[in-house]
């Protein structure tokens, strides 16, 4: 039996395709700031090696930026610099976390939150799960927004 009252929506248009991305989320407002950089992951461990660690506060100056730049949250570059340099673990559950606040204020969902740091706890092996989990995320992230290389 149907209603032709209009009281029911009508019928599901399957030919359109479903968007990409979710809207954002409730009481976010729309990252609109500078797109961060994708960095090629053999690259950005290959300098951490060569440098003996030092690419790594580079990098994490970078990244702490680019998150604040873009979405106007975070701690940003300095601070995240000297957090690092100062009690490095928290760097390791901080910065997966900042990510999964910046995708879900996007309407994105991310495979990386600050429990991502315990990775940290695997020696060697445990750096490396972490460190393509997180530049990875970010990497798919900023391609998806139309940063290049």
């Amino acid at each position: 039996m149907s209603d032709q009252s209009g009281q029911y929506p009508p019928p599901a248009d399957f030919t359109k395709s479903a968007p990409l991305a979710a809207p954002p989320a409730p009481g976010y407002p729309v990252a609109t700031g500078q797109l961060g950089k994708p960095r090629s992951i053999g690259t950005s461990i290959g300098l951490a090696i060569i440098t003996l660690g030092i690419y790594t506060y580079v990098w994490t100056w970078k990244t702490h930026d680019e998150i604040k730049r873009h979405s106007g949250e975070g701690v940003g570059g300095p601070l995240g610099f000297i957090i690092y340099f100062v009690v490095s673990p928290v760097t390791f559950f901080l910065l997966p976390s900042e990510v999964n606040k910046m995708l879900a204020r996007a309407g994105r969902p991310s495979r990386v939150k600050g429990t991502t740091g315990f990775w940290i706890l695997l020696p060697v092996i445990g750096s490396i799960v972490w460190f393509v989990k997180v530049q990875g995320q970010l990497n798919e992230y900023w391609r998806s927004l139309g940063a290049t290389a």
